[in-house]
């Protein structure tokens, strides 16, 4: 998910989407050895002036165990990003996730750990 080239610029002082992006990176689902960016499950991002992130995801699959953790691991690593007031996580759960949204690079992860993606 890159920001198309004619996307405003961010307001001084606030995360450009590729920033909150990297910062996801490190949040991973505990079942799959995957960052959330790379599975595909951020559906978009949205930066407010106020310094609020809307991030919206999916998860691999309803009613995910992990669901909570995954929301508080976003919520932290986006909080720590400058110009940062508020982080709101929403999940939704269309369109459904499927292998087809997920990065090479996380493709590749995958197969190393071996799955047949």
């Amino acid at each position: 998910m890159t920001a198309p080239e004619n996307a405003p610029a961010p307001a001084a002082g606030l995360p450009s989407e590729a920033q909150v992006l990297e910062a996801l990176k490190v949040v991973k689902d505990p079942e799959i050895p995957v960052n959330v960016v790379d599975l595909g499950l951020i559906y978009g991002v949205e930066i407010q002036e106020s310094g609020l992130v809307d991030i919206t995801m999916t998860l691999t699959s309803v009613g995910c165990p992990v669901q909570d953790l995954i929301r508080s691991d976003a919520e932290l690593a986006v909080g720590r990003l400058d110009g940062v007031s508020e982080v709101n996580v929403e999940f939704v759960w269309t369109p459904p996730w499927g292998p087809d949204k997920m990065t090479e690079d996380g493709k590749r992860q995958m197969r190393m750990f071996g799955f047949n993606v």
